[in-house]
């Protein structure tokens, strides 16, 4: 619209001998040094052409720059709204669990320099990865992936709460193709990732819920694990199930019902606790709990097995 209303305002003056802004005008007469100084007949006849059509020369320059300062800009708003569209896309499909549409839609973009764009890759690259169907070779593959899309989503944006949590998700993950001496080493990088996600935004349910996981799994460390840990650790990172059992209760009360996995958490945290009630009540929940991923489908079978270990018939 704005490109229409310039044409309109330019072209009447290119037919009617245009007056163009000084500064052109200047700038096409300095180009010799001036007009008729010391310049034979065919000099002086080449100069008269000149200035006859100086004007329009340079109308036609300055509304070739108009044009293109219009296109720029609309390019680069364009540029914003794609990248808009594509963020809804895959929102859109991951709400609807179609994972594997979902990574061919962003692995078109790979490249980019967008940090939501990348976090969100990384988050579907490691959903695959997960997938029982991927072959071994392929989960490794898109583990390293998922981590190069968290770690570049860091560095362009490091006040994004959800490309801290998935740089911390990531390593994690990396950790168990590196070794336990790695992932017990990456440990404590790991919860101040969390922890920084947490403080950027309060009200993400996940990463509440993934701090208990961190403590959970460090109160039930095998005993030559913690031995690594005193090795690599002044100060070796510790946990009780109690503090985990916090963070499962913050997350529920951030979000309730959000994770089929935070309910099963709650319950195996009871359960580790001795309090029986309160394991199966939080256990029959995440049996029940709409199967809409592979993930789903995981946790109601283990809370169905645990469920058995605290003598409920359900």
């Amino acid at each position: 619209m704005a490109l229409a209303v310039r044409l309109r305002w330019l072209l009447p003056r290119l037919r009617s001998g245009l007056r163009v802004p000084a500064g052109l005008r200047a700038a096409r007469c300095g180009r010799r040094g001036g007009p008729g100084l010391g310049l034979g007949g065919s000099e002086i006849l080449a100069n008269a052409v000149v200035f006859k059509r100086g004007p329009i020369i340079s109308a036609l320059s300055y509304l070739g720059f108009e044009i293109y300062q219009l296109i720029s800009q609309s390019a680069v708003v364009h540029a914003a709204v794609n990248v808009n569209e594509i963020l809804e896309q895959a929102d859109y499909l991951y709400g609807s669990g179609e994972i594997e549409k979902l990574y061919h839609l962003l692995t078109q973009y790979k490249q980019s320099e967008d940090a939501e764009l990348l976090w969100r890759l990384a988050r579907a690259s490691r959903d695959i990865s997960q997938l029982s169907t991927t072959s071994a070779e392929d989960k490794k593959r898109l583990v390293y992936e998922a981590f190069a899309y968290a770690k570049k989503a860091l560095e362009k944006n490091e006040s994004s709460s959800a490309a801290h949590k998935w740089y911390a998700i990531c390593i994690s993950d990396v950790g168990d193709y590196e070794g336990i001496k790695v992932k017990i080493g990456n440990a404590l990088i790991i919860k101040e990732h969390f922890e920084k996600a947490i403080e950027l935004n309060p009200k993400d349910a996940t990463s509440i819920h993934l701090i208990g996981v961190w403590c959970y799994s460090f109160a039930e460390l095998p005993w030559y694990q913690r031995n690594i840990a005193k090795v690599l650790f002044a100060t070796p990172p510790t946990s009780t199930y109690e503090e985990a059992l916090k963070y499962f209760q913050m997350a529920e009360q951030v979000h309730p019902n959000f994770y089929s996995k935070n309910l099963l958490f709650l319950g195996k945290s009871y359960l580790k606790l001795n309090n029986k009630k309160l394991a199966a009540f939080w256990l029959l929940k995440a049996k029940d709990y709409p199967a809409h991923t592979e993930e789903d489908k995981q946790v109601q079978k283990e809370a169905a097995q645990l469920l058995k270990s605290v003598g409920d018939k359900n």
